[in-house]
């Protein structure tokens, strides 16, 4: 069980106002906050590179660290900006050539749809849409039917964005091995809210986030590369922190993931997204994902009951994101009135998951995602919200 005195405690902004957007950026714990912000007072003090030095341990312990929370080994980490860069970074890397297939769900996210779709039309290759099952998750029945020798890569979204459906990540992961794929999971929504591990779904890559429900700083994000993928992928482009200049015109790379590391970072940034793998670890991951599963089945049950709230999510197996509309509204006007009442939610628009959103007739919806340092109290004051702002627009529209 979570001690939530200690967790109100390092989260004093939960107090002032009732945080639905951890899907968005959550609000950092304290030892996170306190180790940006003494690291950059030390680089003020000494210079950035004098500062780096004295924490290199503490850097290099960050690997073993996010290899314990994710399920892999050390080497198979490496550190980003983003969970976008991450993403970008291992795609790039895939082989491909004319003719080639990459598989996807109807819930692909649009920050990797682009660069999907950038691909396929310069080098030739499809990307093609593997139907849901009839709860809306990914189909693995449907993949194996479209699964050949030609298909490459199978990208997979463990938690949309723009709803609670959670994937069945493993048995896509065997039904796109069986046909010699690669897969790769966009774990963004997932790491810090569900307990994932690599080893037990299986999958070739993986991405995801600081800033969201693992609660770290923005611009830090972490790629795993496992063992099937590291013998297939082929980095296009390294700097003198993923490559040695060995002479006039040679080069060796490095051997592990921290290939798709640049040498300029924020180190600050990566010490905070160490610290809050290390609070989430402290935790315990199973015990997060319970008490964030509580929350958002709460949640979801009590806007379901008031009149003029739709509820949007899909999937039999239900994450922290709760999705809904109130009739007569736009999705950002029911942020705005809603933030006028102290509790903050964010909008997830068409243009995040297209496919899905398309095929469902919406255009946006509004997303709340309570976390684990939510109290009940708060979330009864967002449904009070929520049925005021309904009860409003119901008479607005008499």
């Amino acid at each position: 069980m979570i001690d939530m005195t200690r967790v109100l405690a390092d989260t004093p902004g939960a107090a002032k106002q009732v945080f639905l957007n951890s899907a968005g950026s959550s609000l950092p714990p304290a030892p996170v906050l306190q180790e940006v912000i003494g690291h950059l007072r030390r680089e003020a003090e000494i210079g950035g590179y004098e500062a780096l030095d004295e924490r290199e341990a503490d850097l290099e312990a960050g690997y073993a660290v996010f290899a314990e929370l994710l399920g892999c080994r050390p080497d198979q980490v490496a550190f980003t900006d983003s969970a976008t860069r991450s993403w970008l970074a291992a795609f790039d890397a895939v082989p491909l050539a004319a003719g080639d297939r990459i598989l996807v769900g109807e819930l692909e996210y649009g920050g990797n749809a682009i660069p999907l779709l950038m691909r396929a039309q310069a080098v030739g290759v499809s990307v093609e849409l593997v139907p849901s099952d009839a709860d809306g998750t990914f189909s693995a029945d449907a993949l194996a039917d479209l699964l050949d020798e030609r298909v490459k890569l199978v990208s997979v979204v463990q938690v949309p964005t723009n709803g609670g459906a959670v994937a069945d990540v493993r048995r896509v992961s065997d039904a796109a091995h069986a046909a010699g794929a690669l897969v790769l999971l966009d774990a963004c929504q997932a790491v810090g809210q569900l307990a994932v591990d690599a080893e037990a779904l299986d999958v070739d890559i993986l991405t995801g986030t600081g800033r969201k429900w693992l609660r770290g700083p923005r611009g830090t994000g972490f790629l795993v590369v496992r063992d099937r993928a590291k013998a297939v992928l082929r980095p296009k482009l390294a700097d003198l922190q993923g490559g040695t200049w060995t002479g006039p015109d040679t080069y060796t790379l490095r051997d592990d993931a921290r290939v798709y590391e640049l040498w300029e970072n924020d180190t600050a940034a990566r010490l905070g997204l160490i610290a809050a793998a290390r609070y989430l670890l402290d935790l315990g991951p199973a015990a997060v994902e319970q008490e964030v599963t509580q929350r958002s089945t709460y949640l979801r049950a009590g806007l379901a009951a008031i009149p003029g709230v739709t509820v949007h999510d899909l999937g039999v197996r239900k994450s922290g994101l709760v999705t809904f509309s109130i009739a007569g509204l736009e999705a950002t006007e029911v942020q705005a009135a809603l933030a006028r009442r102290d509790v903050a939610v964010s909008v997830s628009r068409r243009s995040s998951t297209y496919y899905d959103m398309a095929r469902r007739g919406l255009t946006e919806v509004v997303r709340a995602s309570p976390h684990y340092f939510v109290t009940e109290a708060q979330l009864d004051a967002a449904l009070g919200a929520v049925g005021a702002v309904a009860e409003a627009a119901r008479k607005a529209a008499d």
